[in-house]
């Protein structure tokens, strides 16, 4: 997800004045107000209590999620499932909406709006320019410090699919990076996974 809370220069603030949903109340927004709040547009974050708009995707953005969503579920087995979009409530101020989840089945109910971190098993990001910060720093220390087990950094370098796989260290609530794959994704955790990533090049 990317984009920030917009903002109108010159003459167009009075001329266009904030919608009232837009106005934090007192103590600023939380995880529910997401579902409550008229006229969010889709597929708005809460980070640190404040809302994160999504901004226009590049081609590579939306290619990568479509060409991980894919492969994903034909690698998970049948006690899991590949969602995209969707929110983890990690804290009353704290919403982040990855690119991708891999939850256990038994919390995919349909009528979902959210995941809690322990329905979890990975969580996935895609870089985008405009939400470096958030995807590199900020979404990954919130995952691992809701015990998020696995978590992956998908990012365009030089025109390839790059995937940065990162592993919970239970101990300290941190990340270690365990591979950097440029070509072929081969994993055994969290589960079976094969994936030629320069595949991606036939979409």
């Amino acid at each position: 997800m990317s984009g920030d809370v917009p903002h109108v220069a010159g003459d167009a603030v009075s001329a266009e004045p904030l919608p009232d949903w837009l106005r934090p109340p007192p103590g600023g927004f939380t995880a529910d107000d997401l579902d409550r709040l008229p006229d969010l547009p889709p597929h708005t974050e809460l980070i640190d209590g404040s809302l994160v708009f999504e901004s226009p995707q590049t081609a590579f953005h939306s290619i990568a999620v479509d060409f991980l969503t894919g492969k994903l579920r034909r690698s998970a087995p049948a006690s899991l499932r590949v969602r995209r979009e969707m929110t983890i409530t990690l804290g009353p101020r704290q919403r982040p909406e990855p690119d991708i989840v891999v939850v256990d089945a038994a919390a995919s109910g349909m009528d979902r709006t959210t995941y809690e971190p322990e329905d979890v098993v990975l969580a996935v990001e895609v870089v985008a320019a405009e939400s470096q910060e958030r995807d590199r720093k900020r979404k990954p220390q919130l995952y691992a410090e809701a015990g998020i087990r696995h978590f992956w950094r998908v990012e365009n370098i030089d025109g390839r699919l790059t995937v940065y796989v990162h592993e919970l260290d239970p101990a300290t609530r941190t990340y270690t990076v365990t591979g950097i794959h440029h070509d072929q994704l081969k994993l055994t955790v969290p589960f079976g996974i094969d994936i030629d990533l320069t595949e991606i090049d036939q979409l």
